[in-house]
């Protein structure tokens, strides 16, 4: 889906990296509020333990560098190990995979600021014990303004700053709503016990590491012309390097608020006005309305057997499991596992398979809840070799 044309409610393909740091610039520039906050409830200490699996229940083993864990009860695998540890520590206290995806994932939003954060969004892909499966959908939606014309500058042309580098750049935040939703439905330990790691991570802050640090000081450096953001992720306009501690005592306080009072403390109350009113003041489109409408749905997942192998991924507006069933389906006949891992013939063909996946991408995924979007016929295998019959097994196509 082209994101300069969506409409009001629709899910927009704004990159996620863009769209990670574009939220953290307008919340961070929102958060002028005090960063102390009052003692966390009594009850949701966490165990002292490592990051990594189960050795048992109530033990968590902790991953090292280079390493091969293994456990038979369960394991969490995330881009930092204290979130790694906030999920491996859930699943040690009784609660099942989901409490363990939310945990991490709100941790996250403290250690990953690039990415993992509660100013996006993001789908959840379910499957349980039984074989039965679900997904979730909490995935941006662009605002009630929202117009195909809304990244074009005054001269009538495209804008890659207003696009990449403004506030009209900010889809409305799906990921608070969906982790709430996952965990009414599928959860089973308290809520605040959740959100509690994260709310600690962001207050007593954590130790960056050298790819942290350089990620975080160019980040600042291509941002410095927003001022909250160089007051949030330097020390007065010097860089963090590896050791240092960062603390993000306004994140604590947002998160606090989710913890007591779930999605509707993002939604609603003191960081909804907070996260409008900056909105207002940059000229952003999101509206107290678009916070209070968002909403994260279920949908049932797209499926495929590759080989005797099931495969379970997302639907739209994911175009990522539409993608890979096209790929997979247009590979299928061809024995790669007979011609060698990255011989020159598999990349070819599996580069070939993507090139029609992805033009198919871009001419035919959107948000299904706004256009028809033909899955069917493109995961079918009649599709699949009709642009098989296109590939030259020995020439690459012009993109």
């Amino acid at each position: 889906m082209n994101s300069a044309a969506v409409a009001p409610g629709q899910r927009p393909s704004f990159g996620r990296r863009h769209t990670a740091w574009a939220l953290c610039l307008a919340v961070a520039a929102a958060a002028a509020c005090s960063s102390s906050l009052p003692p966390l409830p009594a009850g949701l200490g966490v165990a002292e333990a490592g990051a990594g699996g189960l050795s048992g229940r109530g033990s968590v083993v902790m991953g090292s560098p280079g390493g091969t864990l293994r456990s038979s009860s369960g394991m969490v695998v995330s881009e930092h190990p204290e979130a790694s540890r906030a999920g491996a520590e859930v699943l040690a206290a009784g609660g099942n995979a989901i409490d363990a995806a939310i945990a991490t994932g709100f941790a996250l939003a403290v250690t990953h600021p690039s990415a993992g954060n509660i100013g996006g969004g993001g789908f959840m892909v379910i499957r349980f014990a039984d074989g039965t499966t679900t997904s979730l959908d909490f995935r941006e939606a662009a605002p009630q303004a929202a117009h195909p014309e809304m990244f074009v500058d005054e001269n009538g042309e495209y804008s890659y700053d207003l696009h990449h580098r403004s506030h009209r750049a900010v889809g409305v935040p799906g990921t608070v709503a969906g982790f709430d939703k996952a965990h009414r439905l599928y959860g089973s330990l308290n809520w605040e016990r959740l959100v509690y790691p994260s709310v600690v991570l962001a207050q007593d802050g954590f130790v960056l590491s050298e790819r942290l640090a350089s990620s975080i000081e160019q980040m600042v450096e291509r941002n410095a012309r927003y001022e909250a953001t160089v007051a949030a992720f330097s020390r007065a306009g010097v860089p963090y390097v590896a050791g240092d501690t960062l603390r993000q005592g306004d994140l604590a306080a947002t998160l606090r608020r989710i913890m007591l009072q779930r999605s509707r403390g993002f939604y609603e109350g003191e960081t909804a006005r907070l996260l409008v009113a900056e909105m207002e003041r940059a000229g952003g489109w999101i509206t107290a309305d678009d916070l209070r409408r968002y909403q994260a749905r279920e949908r049932t997942p797209l499926t495929t057997d590759y080989r005797g192998v099931e495969v379970i991924t997302m639907p739209p507006p994911s175009s990522g499991g539409v993608a890979l069933i096209e790929m997979l389906e247009i590979l299928e006949p061809w024995q790669l596992g007979s011609a060698g891992h990255n011989t020159s013939r598999n990349v070819h063909l599996m580069a070939e398979a993507m090139r029609r996946a992805y033009r198919d991408r871009a001419v035919y995924l959107g948000d299904p809840d706004q256009v028809d979007v033909p899955v069917q016929r493109l995961t079918s295998e009649a599709w699949a070799a009709e642009r098989r019959e296109t590939i030259n097994q020995s020439r690459a196509s012009v993109s």
